[in-house]
């Protein structure tokens, strides 16, 4: 434990919440409250908000509107597309405010948010004034910094959707914005954010009964077609559970009048979201994919779309938990899920932050050996991420399948407290050319 932390630890947690609080206030205050001069949609959920965010903005761009994206991977203030260098989703009160009030400059009438739970727990959603609310899904993740409890977690999220009619009504280009929420009804969670006061509320799923309902979805060689009512759509990226994240731009279209026809284009138009699903091809004879899969449900979605995609070939897995008081309890989940649905794994390290990468890893690598995976014959503890993915790549045969999970887009890797410059593409890139190029 660093100083830092053990500092962290003898100030009460009011004070520390008061702290935040202010901070987030005076940032606000000093940028001159951007988010009023923009529609703001809020995005929150376990998993799938970079991806939504992305399409949102992507059918918003599609329609003539000029936007801005607050997310994990990517930072966008109109067509300027910026990787977020942050390390973090919702980035220090004074960095949040400023971008926003540089897309407010920029003309951008809407701004996508990416809104996490450890976000609000710091307010560093204080001082934006949402208008639509989207929740993607739920399932355990950081539940540590709330205590450990799932329902403190869910709550938190909740704070989003509570500040929708906490303010008043925004006028914008002589118009009233609508306060609306947008809700994934497959999950047993959507009732409790549907919950929450707003002028319009709108579901989407695969289920019967959701508003806009997903159905005959295929499998194209670039991505997936799917319906809507009688109205076709495709997407260009991999991954059935990609539906689900494009679902939220199609509702947020249809409810601003956006034609369907621009609707479509924006969904098409999205080629490649950072760190999400992405292909890297460098003339190797095999399939490599950079994702940031990280927890129990991401590494099951982003497996089985491997299995779909090679059928009887091998699929290579390198993949880690992050430390720094992360959830504890989902290493030996992944290390399950990776025995059981990859052929070969390399464990490595994430952001170990000041933990032990050693404890970590091996967490991992013990349930693994739990379910079947034999050390030094198709499981390996690696720390070195360079290193782990090296290995990765040496293991795949012609037609196989490499996914380098954990990390995505992001531009570090903190290890013993420091930070460095990372991004498992670039690596991923420079490992590949050493062997095409040998």
């Amino acid at each position: 434990m660093n100083f830092k932390s053990k500092i962290k630890k003898l100030i009460p947690g009011q004070l520390i919440s008061l702290y935040h609080f202010c901070l987030a206030a005076a940032a606000s205050f000093y940028y001159g409250f951007p988010s009023k001069k923009m529609i703001i949609i809020g995005v929150t959920g376990t998993k799938g908000k970079t991806s939504a965010a992305n399409f949102i903005w992507s059918v918003l761009n599609a329609a003539g509107y000029s936007a801005g994206l607050l997310g994990t991977a990517n930072i966008r203030i109109g067509d300027i597309d910026l990787p977020n260098k942050y390390h973090m989703t919702m980035p220090g009160r004074f960095i949040l405010q400023g971008l926003l009030k540089k897309m407010a400059s920029a003309g951008c009438k809407y701004c996508v948010v990416e809104t996490t739970s450890e976000g609000i727990k710091q307010w560093r959603h204080y001082g934006i004034y949402y208008d639509i609310a989207v929740f993607t899904n739920l399932s355990p993740e950081h539940l540590q910094a709330h205590g450990g409890s799932f329902e403190k977690y869910k709550i938190a999220k909740g704070k989003m959707f509570a500040a929708l009619t906490s303010r008043e009504h925004k006028i914008i280009d002589g118009q009233k914005i609508e306060k609306i929420i947008i809700a994934n009804c497959d999950s047993s969670h959507a009732e409790y954010y549907l919950s929450f006061r707003a002028d319009k509320k709108l579901t989407f799923g695969l289920s019967e009964g959701a508003d806009f309902r997903a159905c005959e979805i295929k499998n194209t060689p670039d991505g997936l077609s799917f319906l809507v009512g009688a109205n076709s759509y495709s997407i260009n990226i991999l991954g059935n559970f990609n539906v689900y994240n494009a679902l939220p731009a199609l509702v947020i279209g249809s409810a601003l009048g956006i034609a369907n026809d621009k609707i479509k284009k924006g969904l098409e138009n999205l080629k490649i979201i950072p760190g999400r699903m992405e292909r890297i091809n460098e003339g190797q004879n095999f399939l490599i994919f950079v994702d940031y899969a990280h927890e129990g449900e991401g590494m099951n979605a982003i497996l089985d779309t491997a299995r779909d995609l090679v059928k009887d070939r091998k699929v290579i897995v390198l993949l880690g938990a992050e430390g720094g008081g992360r959830d504890k309890a989902k290493r030996p989940i992944l290390g399950e899920i990776a025995a059981k649905k990859a052929d070969f794994m390399v464990v490595s390290n994430v952001d170990p932050y000041e933990d032990n990468p050693k404890e970590i890893c091996e967490d991992i690598a013990k349930s693994a050996g739990k379910f079947g995976k034999i050390r030094n014959e198709n499981l390996f503890v690696i720390e070195d991420r360079r290193q782990g993915i090296k290995k990765a790549i040496s293991l795949a045969k012609e037609n196989d399948i490499v996914l380098i999970t954990g990390k995505g887009a992001e531009q570090s890797i903190i290890i013993g407290g420091k930070s460095h410059p990372w991004d498992d593409r670039v690596v991923v890139r420079e490992e590949l050319n050493k062997i095409c190029h040998k």
